[in-house]
């Protein structure tokens, strides 16, 4: 890049142009969520018939076109911002080198070079003419740096020394734009679309790819920007967050939006945009990686013959693709499995006055992380946050994201309020049942992360009222609640627990809620509770293991119509309508069972 380029450079023009394109991607937002939240769900709530699913099948592309267009507009602008900080230091650099060298009397030419005046060195007989130099940049040579230095030493003019610096100078920034130019450049090119109408798995695959190619180029610029606080608590982040300027803000939900994502503390709405962006690129990103892999062999068995008796074994062209491909290819599977289930609830928005759903959390390696929202829990009277047991995982997180629905029309079909139920997967659940469930190292390392993510939700609080919290946990999930009072304080003023095993401490009034706000169900024929009293029930050591289905935890013991261990959120049923009672504020009027005969040894 020539001096005369970059001395033109006007920076705050390119600043515009990024805010341009933000009020572009805040618009495309606006009418996505208003296509999803408000037009789609009204049809799916009035309209049923071979019209009404054509018409969301289009609205759902169309949002699909906004939601990218969104995307592709934040890394714009974030791009061009990135693009002005890093010209924008370039100039003030020769800005500075030109000022400085016209106060010494130099002279700066078109093409960089720098000439300097006359001038003598003290003692000297005569003046020795100017002249004109030109600068190198990046003197990083210990050689050439030190030949350098000996060539002004011995000059006889000291204003050749000068000249030499600021030339110098003017080559470094010269050098920092012309980098900059070469480095934006094919980052910006690469930000456009295919020119059709449709967002396919591979257009967000790519999305992926630019926001990977701005990140990179950016980094200098996002490096600039607060950093979000190292181990900070739920307020700290919220306090981040709104520290940062609308610029910046979109900087880091357009370069980060996998961290912004995680944040406990930050508003629902932006932790939902941020992890919806990963969902989508990881979607593009998974589909296009399990369509590239072999389809295992049809032939997966087999029979051979082992002593006198046929042995059933898999062929060995299975057990070649399975060596090669079988682990991720089952990766990819569940995962892409449970993102689809949550878009499907996405797109159940409207059904049976189902509210908008906010993906609070969500990454898709190893077992996967998922939390899911209905309804915004900065705005709603209660909250009621839902812990799933063993064998949880992002494949298997439909099953739970439904369990939450029909809590939530139970309890907000109360009038009590407005009500936000929520499903949360953001731990490693134990995933087998005889080798893993038993331990407890899994409640235990997953509760202090429970804790946080509940006092996120008073740090995101939008309106001056205090929700009414209900935590909730079914099987293990409950081992986690528990080990999550036991370590430290549990943010919830009612505790809800479905088959549980046992939740590390023997009295309820050490679940850190007010007394008579701890709930139990067990329904017949539920064998969990006394198979695991012995691993997760908790004990003072002067009696017996305790679990929250005996009468001495001092529970509240709610009526069960279910049976089994699995159906205690089944619709129509007394065991959901009592949770959603205590959900709703209205645990007085949830129907509890007859006190058992006080005989020893009967529960």
């Amino acid at each position: 890049m020539d001096l005369e380029t970059l001395k033109a450079f006007k920076q705050a023009e390119y600043e515009e142009a990024a805010d341009g394109y933000r009020s572009v991607g805040e618009a495309a937002s606006a009418a996505k969520d208003t296509i999803d939240n408000q037009i789609s769900s009204g049809i799916r709530a009035q309209l049923e018939g071979k019209a009404a699913t054509a018409a969301l099948g289009e609205l759902k592309e169309l949002s699909k076109n906004f939601h990218y267009a969104q995307t592709e507009c934040g890394l714009v602008s974030t791009a061009l911002n990135g693009f002005a900080f890093d010209m924008g230091a370039a100039k003030r650099k020769l800005d500075a080198a030109i000022a400085d060298a016209h106060a010494a009397n130099c002279t700066v030419h078109p093409n960089g070079s720098v000439g300097f005046p006359p001038g003598s060195k003290p003692g000297a007989e005569k003046v020795e003419d100017g002249g004109t130099v030109t600068g190198s940049a990046g003197m990083d040579d210990p050689t050439a740096n030190a030949l350098e230095r000996q060539a002004i030493n011995i000059h006889p003019n000291p204003n050749y020394g000068k000249a030499i610096g600021f030339a110098n100078r003017i080559a470094d920034a010269l050098k920092e734009a012309t980098e900059a130019d070469a480095k934006w450049a094919p980052k910006l090119r690469a930000l456009k679309a295919d020119d059709d109408l449709k967002v396919t798995d591979r257009d967000w695959a790519d999305a992926q790819s630019d926001m990977g190619g701005v990140k990179d180029a950016g980094s200098s610029y996002l490096n600039s920007l607060p950093q979000p606080p190292k181990d900070g608590s739920p307020q700290d982040n919220a306090n981040w967050w709104k520290g940062l300027t609308p610029e910046q803000q979109e900087a880091w939900q357009s370069l980060r939006p996998e961290a912004v994502g995680a944040l406990d503390g930050l508003p629902s709405t932006v932790r939902d945009e941020a992890n919806r962006v990963v969902l989508a690129e990881k979607h593009g990103q998974y589909q296009m990686e399990l369509d590239s892999i072999p389809k295992p062999p049809a032939n997966e068995w087999t029979w051979i013959t082992a002593g006198m008796y046929p042995s059933k074994v898999h062929t060995d062209e299975w057990m070649e693709w399975h060596n090669k491909y079988g682990d991720r290819y089952e990766q990819l599977n569940k995962s892409l499995q449970g993102m689809n289930a949550i878009q499907d609830r996405f797109d159940r928005t409207g059904i049976k006055g189902l509210p908008e759903a906010y993906l609070l959390g969500f990454n898709p390696e190893k077992n996967g992380r998922a939390i899911v929202a209905n309804g915004n829990p900065d705005t709603a009277d209660h909250q009621a946050i839902y812990v799933p047991g063993t064998t949880s995982n992002l494949g298997s997180v439909g099953g739970d994201i439904g369990r939450m629905e029909n809590l939530w029309r139970v309890a907000n079909g109360q009038n009590n309020g407005s009500v936000s139920t929520i499903t949360w997967l953001g731990y490693d659940a134990p995933q087998d049942i005889v080798k893993d469930s038993p331990f407890s190292h899994y409640a235990n390392d997953g509760a202090p992360a429970y804790n946080r993510f509940l006092d996120g939700l008073d740090a995101s609080r939008a309106v001056d009222s205090d929700p009414h919290r209900t935590a909730i946990g079914h099987s293990y999930g409950t081992t986690l609640i528990g080990s999550a009072a036991r370590q430290g304080d549990l943010n919830a003023d009612d505790v809800i627990v479905a088959g549980s095993p046992g939740v590390q401490v023997p009295k309820a009034e050490q679940m850190d809620v007010p007394k008579g706000h701890v709930w139990n169900e067990e329904a017949d024929g539920d064998p969990v509770p006394d198979i695991g009293r012995f691993g997760h029930g908790g004990t003072d050591w002067d009696g017996p293991w305790t679990i929250p289905s005996d009468q001495r935890f001092g529970a509240n013991q709610l009526q069960t119509d279910t049976h089994g261990h699995s159906d205690y959120w089944k619709e129509g049923t007394e065991s959901l309508r009592n949770q959603g009672l205590v959900v709703a504020g209205k645990g007085d009027d949830a129907t509890l069972k007859p006190p058992p005969n006080p005989t020893p040894g009967v529960r």
